[in-house]
């Protein structure tokens, strides 16, 4: 029987517990030998990120057992942290950083010393007996060195094959075993800004001949580069304005189906793959356009395109083994799952499920696309728009929903049309999400990501508000009970948007940025450059920095926020947070603040998740003055209730 109550009041059967219980982080498809391999990152076990396999005949096998956590600290980000080659598995563990060696039936046994080192991107030169892979020295001062090494499987010996720029990536050896490619940049560009594509012989000794730069530069990035069974080498790169795929050749790179579509997206981690080779020559593709994620054939000689019908709306991680392919794949009411998919009868089959969880579609949003004016009109931003949605509820007459915004990460990044019940927790409550791709976010085109650049919160923060006042013009939110809230880049423009404008009631930053310059000052050496581009360098321009820091500026934020942090977070660290709460505390301002002892950039536990969860609802329902419909453990807000 359908009952009224105000929004947020809902009662909804997407609980906290459901949503972190039921949630997995599947990673890094693999495909050896006809056997399956991915990653695993469970809550229940702190976070820790355990390697399965399906062998070719559909058995299920757990391959690393507690207390290893297959996770590397490269770029701090991490990804590519394991591979494998002729059934055995090499791997980063996350606790010492070293690399180990599993063999079938055996324990993993570490092949590095214990040290300075951190490993990422492997290959295997089996010819050689060694691993080629991307190095990250952290024994002197300052900033770690970054290399392409090799490491000799008898001794674990490490030779360096190549150095001198600040970042590698890619290491791709051709099928005979006679040239290696690569990837680096250097300050102050992103990996999304400008990459080199390298080649060099490998000579009898195993050492690189004198390397050849065949792409890139400055202004294009470059991505997955790739050798073709053939010996053929294929790359993605941006230099259209697009990210399409293009086959080398000495008279210059020949585009395969140029398009206005991104076939590579922005290299956060190691190891992304959006292409790879079937067994009759063509090539299977996924790409994003429009914010939706596409797979499709590639013939790469005559260009033709032919897409593959699935019902899927984002795809990642692809990867292609003769008549087999394996990606991780969601849609708007199915979480993401790893697929296999059997190329000559298009059949799809369920490897591993994101969520073991089922919820009945009557209690799901689903995601409208929306396109809306921003800057003045005069430009155009995209987001998902979740409407309300729960079949036991209904509002009183005249009632509309709060909004609550939500900003991405990155900035250079974007959100997808995928089930995320991490959402449908407020929609089934009576609470309406924006989920924004604003102008600088990835899947649009270059000229979309770089509507950012020098403009870092200031865009971002403009299409969240202009996203809010859109829907609320259109009479579908209630524009006096707007909130924001975002993590990371995105808990930045959440505080950004609080502090210089006065459109939201409240906000919500996990490890958000509130000091810019700080941030300049202390972060890790992948991203020690990356606000040179989104605001300009430093210390030349330490003005604008100051500017757009929500620290300097708390005269102007005077709604409540409340700040989730990892006390282990090295890349936002906690004092970020706590000199906000601590000033906002001051000036009288309900603010709340949860740490979490043993989390870093992203909360990875189960407990910490739940916990964030509930008490952001919480707070949110203080602040507008909704009744819950479940017990929440209280969250402490300080100068809440306002006095009288």
């Amino acid at each position: 029987m359908v009952q009224q109550a105000g929004y947020g009041s809902w009662r909804s059967p997407i609980t906290a517990d459901l949503v972190v219980t039921g949630s997995l982080r599947l990673g890094q498809p693999a495909w050896d030998k006809g056997d399956l391999y991915w990653t695993e990152g469970r809550p229940q076990e702190k976070g820790r990120n355990v390697l399965r396999r399906q062998a070719a005949g559909g058995a299920v096998q757990e391959l690393t057992p507690a207390p290893f956590n297959v996770r590397t600290r490269v770029h701090e980000y991490g990804g590519g942290a394991y591979w494998v080659s002729e059934g055995v598995v090499y791997f980063c563990n996350f606790a010492d950083q070293r690399l180990y060696r599993l063999l079938p039936g055996s324990d993993p046994q570490p092949l590095t010393e214990a040290g300075p080192y951190r490993y990422a991107d492997g290959v295997v030169d089996r010819a050689r007996g060694r691993i080629l892979c991307v190095r990250e020295d952290h024994s002197r001062q300052g900033e770690p060195e970054n290399s392409l090494v090799s490491i000799d499987l008898a001794s674990g010996s490490q030779q360096i094959l190549a150095s001198g720029h600040d970042f590698y990536a890619s290491p791709r050896l051709s099928p005979d075993g006679q040239n290696l490619v690569w990837l680096t940049w250097d300050h102050p560009q992103m990996p999304w800004d400008g990459t080199e594509l390298w080649r060099a012989e490998v000579a009898a000794d195993g050492t690189l001949g004198e390397p050849q730069k065949l792409a890139g530069g400055p202004a294009e990035s470059i991505f997955q580069p790739q050798w073709s069974p053939q010996g053929d080498l294929y790359f993605v790169s941006d230099r259209s304005g697009w990210w399409n795929l293009y086959r080398w050749d000495p008279q210059g790179p020949i585009p395969l189906c140029p398009m206005e579509a991104e076939f590579g997206e922005p290299q956060w981690v190691f190891g992304l793959s959006t292409y790879g080779f079937a067994g009759d020559g063509r090539i299977l593709a996924c790409y994003e356009q429009d914010g939706l994620s596409h797979l499709a054939y590639l013939d790469p000689h005559s260009g033709q395109l032919a897409g593959i019908p699935l019902p899927y709306t984002q795809i990642s991680g692809l990867q292609v083994s003769g008549e087999k392919a394996a990606f991780l794949a969601g849609s708007p009411t199915e979480a993401t799952a790893l697929v296999c998919l059997y190329l000559p009868s298009s059949q799809v089959e369920v490897v591993a499920r994101s969520s073991s969880v089922a919820v009945d579609p009557d209690y799901l949003s689903i995601p409208e696309p929306i396109v809306f004016p921003t800057g003045g009109g005069k430009e155009v931003a995209y987001a998902f728009f979740y409407p309300p949605k729960n079949r036991d509820f209904v509002a009183p007459a005249g009632e509309k929903p709060p909004l609550l915004v939500k900003s991405h990460g990155g900035p250079t990044g974007a959100t997808a049309a995928v089930l995320n019940l991490g959402i449908q927790y407020w929609t089934s409550r009576g609470i309406a999400v924006l989920d924004v791709n604003y102008r600088g976010s990835s899947g649009y085109g270059r000229a979309y990501r770089d509507a950012l650049k020098g403009r870092w919160g200031l865009v971002d923060v403009e299409d969240c508000i202009a996203g809010a006042q859109f829907l609320a013009a259109q009479g579908k939110v209630d524009g006096e009970r707007l909130l924001i809230r975002g993590g990371s880049a995105g808990g930045y423009t959440t505080l950004a948007a609080l502090t210089f404008h006065t459109v939201f009631k409240a906000g919500a930053s996990y490890y958000g940025v509130s000091d810019l310059e700080a941030l300049a000052q202390e972060t890790h050496k992948f991203e020690s450059h990356y606000l040179d581009s989104l605001i300009g360098p430093y210390p030349e321009r330490r003005d604008l920095y100051r500017e757009r820091s929500p620290i300097h500026h708390l005269e102007g934020l005077n709604c409540p926020v409340i700040f989730f942090q990892g006390l282990e977070d090295a890349i936002v660290p906690p004092n970020q947070a706590e000199r906000m709460v601590a000033a906002l505390q001051a000036k009288g301002i309900p603010v709340a603040y949860v740490p979490f002892a043993g989390e870093q950039h992203g909360f990875r536990q189960a407990a910490n998740l739940k916990r964030a969860l509930e008490a952001e609802l919480y707070f949110y329902a203080q602040i507008l003055g909704f009744p819950l419909a479940e017990l929440i453990e209280p969250v402490p807000i300080a100068n809440w209730p306002p006095p009288r």
